[in-house]
């Protein structure tokens, strides 16, 4: 009986630690991408090539490594397709990299020494420090989230998740405002709590800055000639206005504490409405900016959404949980706005297409018959065919991808992977995409008379590097990826050894 028991206790205790062991495992797997690596798409209309990395997770690998790459959450190309520009979010910090060279241009730092002084906009007086009475004076770091150009690529907006002393976010942020001919912050301004994306109207009379903290977007006039007459008009709120009362010493997880968790947000080509993803109340929020700018309702149909575009006369969402690529014609959308209910928006309709776990950014190649994916969960970048909503190939990006943007003649890819919980991220992938259908071609071929300064048709693609420099270098590099992994194989063994060893007995 005490034999049986034994064999009882040391079998449960084998389950325990397994099943804990497990748990530990829900984290996605961390993958690596490497300069070279090529995916062709069905029926071969594309080839994306990896061209570029940049990477802070291997210091042996001196070609790629840049310390500057720290938590990398956007990325923007300048229109002129010239150079791009990564957020480094805990790196505090704008990274401008040469597009032909992919070379490092200059580090925009985000430290600031007070939230006054020359470089600052006059205070709107619409948001006002409450926890922090003496925010306004105080020192802090900005975290870049995303960014906008206006005025034709001239300047670029860059957000701040938070200021570094507000633990919570529940005080105004800021908002850096890049003149891209210097690559130098040339003004500063105010913004709401916790704001996450960012757009231009059109006509390039507005910016919008969603607050991700507190159900509100942000609206500054940009009419004026001189930035510094730029200034701030009411805010709209979406349902209710979150309010804000958090601790100011111990930490909240405010990506989960913020309401709607308002984010993607996007013009109608005729700047009539804004819309705006919320990824925790479902639908997305339509803002009437005529004649004043006012929330009248939310799209229905659609969940979680988290990133918003609009393209060739659709909207595009991806919806971030279900790892999904929806999309929906922009003509039924206006009419479903315009024959709302009260604030309910039906709205029929939508295409789905499936696609890799946790998809985040999406933009369009230029003639639209494509879209890429970044999707976190899975590690990888994937291919829409937009003509039958279905997915048509997809290549590994470095763990876990977030930001994506592509250049205005759809032939490079960025992809910026920011890490998770410690783990994967802190990598910058340049792909080169080679179109074989003829409608892109002429699409690509548009786009290059059109803008100011024409790239080279390809860069130099880098030999192969799939194999380790040696064996030691890559089993350690594979453990250190997997070490979750390699932990479990080991326990398991471990405990068989040990079961072995006890029926020996």
């Amino acid at each position: 009986m005490t034999m049986t028991n034994n064999y009882l206790h040391f079998w449960c205790l084998a389950v325990a630690i397994f099943l804990a062991t497990a748990h530990a495992q829900a984290q996605p797997p961390v993958h690596h991408s490497r300069i070279g690596e090529t995916m062709t798409a069905q029926g071969g209309v594309l080839t994306i090539t990896n061209v570029g990395k940049k990477q802070n997770f291997d210091w042996r690998d001196t070609d790629t490594r840049d310390e500057d790459v720290f938590s990398p959450k956007s990325v923007n190309f300048h229109p002129d397709g010239s150079k791009y520009y990564v957020n480094s979010l805990e790196g505090c910090a704008t990274v401008v990299y040469d597009r032909e060279t992919n070379q490092k241009l200059k580090v925009i730092s985000h430290r600031h020494a007070s939230g006054e002084g020359p470089l600052w906009n006059t205070p709107s007086g619409i948001y006002r420090f409450t926890h922090y009475p003496n925010g306004q004076q105080r020192a802090f770091s900005g975290k870049p989230v995303e960014a906008t150009f206006s005025h034709g690529g001239r300047y670029l907006w860059v957000p701040y998740y938070r200021r570094t002393f507000d633990l919570n976010a529940q005080d105004p942020s800021a908002i850096a405002i890049i003149d891209t001919r210097v690559d130098s912050i040339v003004r500063l301004m105010e913004t709401g709590p916790l704001p996450k994306m960012i757009t231009c109207s059109h006509d390039n009379t507005l910016i919008a800055v969603t607050h991700w903290g507190n159900n509100t977007i942000g609206l500054i006039d940009i009419t004026a000639a001189d930035p510094k007459q730029w200034h701030h008009l009411p805010y709209v709120v979406v349902d209710h206005e979150l309010k804000l009362d958090f601790s100011l010493t111990h930490e909240v997880n405010r990506d989960a504490h913020s309401g709607l968790l308002l984010r993607g947000t996007v013009f109608t080509p005729d700047d009539r409405y804004l819309l705006v993803g919320c990824m925790g109340g479902g639908g997305i929020a339509v803002i009437d900016m005529k004649p004043e700018p006012r929330y009248v309702g939310k799209i229905g149909g659609i969940s979680n959404a988290r990133h918003l575009i609009i393209n060739h006369g659709y909207l595009y969402a991806s919806v971030n949980a279900a790892g999904l690529v929806q999309r929906v014609p922009l003509d039924s959308v206006i009419s479903a706005i315009e024959h709302r209910q009260g604030s309910a928006i039906s709205l029929r309709g939508w295409q789905v297409c499936k696609v890799g776990g946790g998809a985040r950014t999406i933009e369009a190649s230029p003639s639209g018959r494509y879209v890429f994916a970044a999707c976190n969960s899975a590690s990888a970048l994937y291919v829409v065919d937009t003509e039958r909503m279905r997915a048509i190939g997809q290549i590994t990006v470095d763990s876990y991808p977030v930001g994506l943007d592509i250049s205005q003649d759809g032939r490079f890819l960025v992809v910026t992977s920011q890490a998770r919980s410690g783990h994967g991220g802190n990598a910058v992938n340049l792909y080169r995409v080679d179109y074989a259908d003829l409608l892109e071609a002429k699409a690509y071929h548009e786009n290059l008379a059109s803008m100011t300064t024409t790239p080279p048709d390809s860069i130099q693609v880098a030999p192969d590097s799939n194999e380790p420099s040696s064996s030691t270098g890559g089993w350690w590099q594979w453990l250190s990826d997997n070490a979750l992994v390699a932990g479990t194989i080991a326990g398991i063994i471990a405990l068989l050894l040990a079961g072995w060893l006890f029926v020996k007995r």
